[in-house]
Parts: C-alpha cells; sequence; structure tokens
C-alpha cells in the first residue's frame, strides 16, 4: 500500500476528529499539533511493518454556516 486518506474535520464542541476513508482508524486531538502523530501512531498500530503505508494523505474539510 503507497498511501491512506484522512478526512479531518473540526469536532462539533472542541478539536479535531480525524477518519480513514478506506479504514476502521478514528482519532481525535484538542488541535492539530496533537493530531498528525495521533494519526502516525493509530496508522502504525493498525498495521504490521510490512503493510504500512508510506504516505498518510489529510483532507480538510471545512464547514461554514451564513445567514441567507
Amino acid at each position: 500500500m503507497n498511501e491512506i486518506l484522512f478526512e479531518i474535520q473540526e469536532a462539533p464542541e472542541d478539536g479535531y476528529l480525524a477518519q480513514s476513508l478506506d479504514y476502521s482508524i478514528f482519532t481525535q486531538a484538542e488541535d492539530l499539533e496533537t493530531l498528525r502523530p495521533q494519526i502516525k501512531d493509530a496508522v502504525n498500530c493498525h498495521f504490521d511493518e510490512a503493510d504500512k503505508p508510506k504516505v498518510i494523505r489529510l483532507h480538510f474539510v471545512h464547514e461554514e454556516v451564513m445567514v441567507a
């Protein structure tokens, strides 16, 4: 496997949520600086060394609400 994709969203209350789009991997953190190493750790725990992806891609989803 060459890469794994995570979708990053702001948490409803505070912080950020990260979820893999292809695997059952999920983590969250208070800030992005903390989230990035947590994603790496979650990927390392999920895969054996031989199967681990070489690239972790983060897709940030930003939702904005406007008054009509």
